[in-house]
This record gives structure tokens, C-alpha cells and sequence, in this order.
């Protein structure tokens, strides 16, 4: 009987350090096109917000838009991102959906993208067609698109965490960092993809009168990319749902054996339902066996219940969240102002004379130049990406850290102190450095974190068999994944409330790449010094 315990035990530890994730066999190693349809979500999202940046300003413009309510239209997704993300991080963590956990969620933020893209692309001639009075039809374009950027990138950013939790819920510890380098290499592609789009004179090709207006081919073009990709997406991988876990313990088993039948105690990642030695039955069989399962989760997913989870974060976690945020405060700061420096430093034009004046011509001319620019930061992601793998190895995930705050702090700075049409451009190159690192470093990390704590916990199980015990964490990978990814919402907040007021103090967008370098160098010291890395 004792070696049938300590054999059951040390499964349950095998279990826990290969697998990760509930269910009663180890997950398989995942095939290449598998990551690869995973990561084309990512590709669909960027090829959108490549045609959002080429088009966002141009159609807010168009249906005359006040220039009092433009931080409002920045400010509004962002602090509702911010506040909102862990929420349905949390509540995907619980879902007991028959597809899954993950796919829901990330299935109607897709609809809520769509939907965005059709009122902030088609909104004015929507309206024009219904509303004949000029006033009201004003009025109401004005409030269609802006609820439609809002909505857009309400969905577009939100939609980051889910995905990245699907990739951690169903793939080995291996396949994660595989699955990331992929995210990280379409989402450059993607980018570039809608930069190239945008930069197309729609309104004088066939294709553009044949629709309407070039509006009216991005619209066709993005819907028909981003319903494509997240169909491909969703298609993937097979996702277990949540009550499968139930399912597969018998209900007859006792609660002293439950603590021995190996890793289907558990739900995923840090969530463990053990208590003093046994497992808790009742939260075990949450998904078929609670008194009242819409009342368990209510009571799950309180207000309350999830600020204790945040709060008792790790402060390893913390620390990786505060990175995060230094990072893309840093390369939101550079990017959202880029083209407005190429157009004003780099060609010395004027964005506020006449249409017609050549000041203003040679500011379009450098807007136009610096939206390359954004197309060559994407093209550098993807390739960096792809060398990310060979560098791991060789420098680590500090190493690779450190370096994409490195160079983005020096190139950025470089281009602010000796503003250069050909060195610009060829900074843009460290800027994908950047990317590629925000979008793959960060998550990594996380996905190692995890895997720590999945064998860390298991000891105790292991030592059950002698008649120890342990305690459990509420917290799941949804939930520390919209951590992080809230703090790209919280950079946009700080960017856009707080360089709009730097730029009219410095009289000069200048001091914002300036700011980007100082913010991206102080980033190096803290991933240096605060971040923790695991051999």
C-alpha cells in the first residue's frame, strides 16, 4: 500500500513537471502548422491595427471630429482595458464553456473587432445614408466612429491575454516559447502587411471605385483578413473544457485517495485545490459536482476574491509587470509620435500651414516616409523573432531582455539628438528589436514562472505520501497573463495623458523621443536588477 502511494506520488510530480495543465495523459508535443494556425490570430490582429494607424486620423478627420474630444477617443479603451482585463482573465480561468475556456472569449472580442471596424470604417456613409439633415448626420458620424475606434481597440487589446492563455493551457513548456517566437514573428508580418495596405492609393484603382472609397477597401480587406486568421486560430489546437477535470475522477474515490490520483487534482498552472493533506472534494468537482455551480462561480469571481488574488501576486510576478509597463511606455512613447517627428524634425515641415502651402507638403511627404519606417519596424520583429531562438541559448532570457531595452534606448536616442532621414530609418530596425522582445520575453518569463511553481508544489504532494501537506493559490495563467498584458493599456494611459502636455511644454516633439530613450535605459537597469530569471 505504501508503494502504491509514493509510486501514485511521484506521478503526480512527473505529472505536474511536464505537463502543467490538468488531464489524465501528457500533453503532446505540438506540430509546427499547429503553432503556426495558433499564432495566425496574431497576424490578423496586427494586419488591423496597421490599417487603424494608416486610417484612424484620416476618417476622424473626415467626419469632423472636435480636437477636444481626441484624448478622449485615445484615453477611453485603454482605461477600459486597464480596468476590465483582469476581470475577464479571471473569469476565462473559470469558464466551463464545452469549447473551452480560452476560445469563447477570444471568439466574441474577435465579433467586438469586427463590429468596430465596420463603425469607424463605414460609419459616415452609413449615416449619410440614413440622415439627410447636416447637423444630425454630423452629430451622429461623429459618435459611430468614435464608438467605433473605441470598440476596436477596446477588443484588439484586449484580445492579447486569452490568446496567450489558450497557448499556455495546451502546450508544453517547450512549445510555448516555439508558439510565442511564432506570435512575435506574424505579428511583425501582420504589421507590415497593414502598413503596405494603408500606404496603397485605393481611391484611383479599379478596385477602389468598384467599393466607394478607399474606406470602404480596407474595410473589405480587414474583415475578410481578420475573420480568416481567427478561424484558423480557433481551429488550431483542441482545448479541454474546465469539467472534463471532474469527469474524470471517480465520484466514489475518497478524499485521502483524491490527494494521490494524480495531476487531475489540480486545474492548471498555480491553481491547487489541496488543503492539509487531502484535496478539497467540493473544488475538485466544481464543474459537476458543486451544490450550485453559478453560485460557485459567482463567488469565484468577485471584486473582492480578485484583488486578493492580484495582491497576493509574487513579487517576482510585480516586478515583471512593472518591466512590462517601463517597456511599453517607452516604445509607445516613440511610435505614436513617429511619423509626426519624421514630418516635423526629420523634413522640417509644418503639419498646421495651408493644404496647399510647400511646408505642409514636405510634412506629408515626411509622414508618408515615416509610415516605411513603422513597415520596417514590423519586417525587423518578424526577422528578429525568427534569431531569438538561436540567441536564447548563447545570452538567456536576461541577456535578451536587457538587449531589446538596450538598443531601443540608444537607437531612439540616437535619432533625437541627430535627426537623419537615412539613419531614421535604419533605426527602425532596433525598434523591431523592441517589439519582438515585448511581445515573447515577458510571456516567456510568465510561462516559466508557472512551470517553477507546478514543480515547487508538486514536492509537497510528493511528501504526501509521508504524511505532509501544502497550500494552495487561487491564482490561475488567465488571470497573470491579463496582468501583463494590462500594462500595455496602463502605458497608453500614461502616454497618451501625459506627452501631449510634454510636447506643448517642450514646444518640440523631440523631447518624446528623448523621453522614450531615458524611459527604455531606465528599463535596462531594472530588468538588469528587479526581474528574476530562472535557469
Amino acid at each position: 500500500m505504501g508503494d502504491k502511494s509514493e509510486q501514485s506520488a511521484l506521478h503526480t510530480y512527473k505529472s505536474l513537471d511536464e505537463e502543467g495543465l490538468f488531464g489524465s495523459a501528457e500533453l503532446p508535443k505540438r506540430p509546427t502548422g499547429s503553432l503556426v494556425m495558433h499564432s495566425m490570430a496574431m497576424f490578423g490582429r496586427e494586419f488591423c491595427y496597421g490599417v487603424e494607424a494608416a486610417y484612424v486620423t484620416p476618417v476622424l478627420l473626415s467626419v469632423g471630429l472636435p480636437k477636444s474630444l481626441y484624448s478622449m477617443v485615445w484615453l477611453l479603451s485603454p482605461v477600459l482595458g486597464f480596468l476590465l482585463q483582469p476581470v475577464v482573465g479571471s473569469a476565462s480561468d473559470h469558464c466551463r464553456a464545452r469549447w473551452g475556456r480560452r476560445r469563447p472569449y477570444i471568439l466574441t472580442l474577435c465579433l467586438l473587432m469586427l463590429l468596430g471596424m465596420a463603425m469607424y470604417l463605414n460609419g459616415d456613409t452609413i449615416i449619410s445614408a440614413l440622415i439627410a439633415d447636416p447637423r444630425r448626420k454630423r452629430i451622429w458620424a461623429i459618435s459611430v466612429t468614435m464608438i467605433g475606434v473605441v470598440l476596436f481597440d477596446f477588443a484588439a487589446d484586449f484580445v492579447d491575454g486569452p490568446i496567450k492563455a489558450y497557448l499556455f493551457d495546451v502546450c508544453t513548456h517547450r512549445d510555448k516559447e516555439r508558439g510565442l517566437h511564432y506570435h512575435a514573428l506574424f505579428t511583425g508580418l501582420g504589421g507590415a502587411l497593414g502598413y503596405l495596405l494603408g500606404a496603397i492609393d485605393w481611391a484611383h484603382l479599379e478596385l477602389g471605385r468598384l467599393l466607394g472609397t478607399e474606406f470602404q477597401v480596407m474595410f473589405f480587406f480587414s474583415s475578410l483578413v481578420l475573420t480568416l486568421c481567427f478561424i484558423i486560430h480557433l481551429c488550431s489546437i483542441p482545448e479541454a473544457p474546465l469539467t472534463d477535470v471532474a469527469k474524470d475522477i471517480p465520484s466514489q474515490q475518497a478524499p485521502q485517495d483524491l490527494a494521490l490520483s494524480s495531476d487531475k487534482m489540480y486545474e492548471y498552472g498555480s491553481i491547487e485545490k489541496v488543503k492539509n493533506g487531502y484535496v478539497n472534494q467540493e473544488l475538485v468537482l466544481q464543474g459537476g459536482k458543486t451544490k450550485n455551480p453559478a453560485e460557485q462561480t459567482q463567488r469565484t469571481m468577485t471584486l473582492r476574491s480578485l484583488l486578493r488574488a492580484l495582491r497576493s501576486m509574487p513579487p517576482h510576478y510585480r516586478c515583471l509587470c512593472i518591466s512590462h509597463l517601463i517597456g511599453w511606455t517607452a516604445f509607445l512613447s516613440n511610435m505614436l509620435f513617429f511619423t509626426d517627428f519624421m514630418g516635423q524634425i526629420v523634413y522640417h515641415g509644418d503639419p498646421y500651414g495651408a493644404h496647399n502651402s510647400t511646408e505642409f507638403l514636405i510634412y506629408q511627404r515626411g509622414v508618408e516616409v515615416g509610415c516605411w519606417g513603422l513597415c520596417i519596424n514590423s519586417m525587423f520583429s518578424s526577422l528578429y523573432s525568427y534569431f531569438q531562438k538561436i540567441l536564447v541559448p548563447c545570452i538567456g532570457l536576461k541577456g535578451l531582455y536587457f538587449m531589446g531595452y538596450l538598443l531601443f534606448g540608444l537607437g531612439t536616442g540616437f535619432i533625437g539628438l541627430f535627426p537623419n532621414v537615412y539613419s531614421t530609418l535604419a533605426m527602425c530596425t532596433l525598434f523591431g528589436v523592441m517589439s519582438s522582445t515585448l511581445y515573447t520575453v515577458p510571456f516567456t518569463l510568465i510561462a516559466v514562472y508557472h512551470r517553477e511553481e507546478q514543480v515547487s508544489n508538486a514536492v509537497p504532494v510528493l511528501q504526501r505520501a509521508l504524511g505532509g501537506g501544502l497550500d494552495g493559490s487561487s491564482r490561475g495563467q488567465g488571470l497573470d497573463c491579463a496582468a501583463l498584458t494590462c500594462m500595455v493599456q496602463l502605458a497608453q494611459i500614461l502616454v497618451g495623458s501625459g506627452l501631449g502636455l510634454l510636447v506643448n511644454t517642450a514646444g518640440s516633439v523631440v523631447v518624446v523621443v528623448i523621453t522614450a530613450s531615458a524611459v527604455a535605459l531606465i528599463g535596462c537597469c531594472f530588468v538588469a536588477l528587479f526581474v528574476r530569471y530562472v535557469d
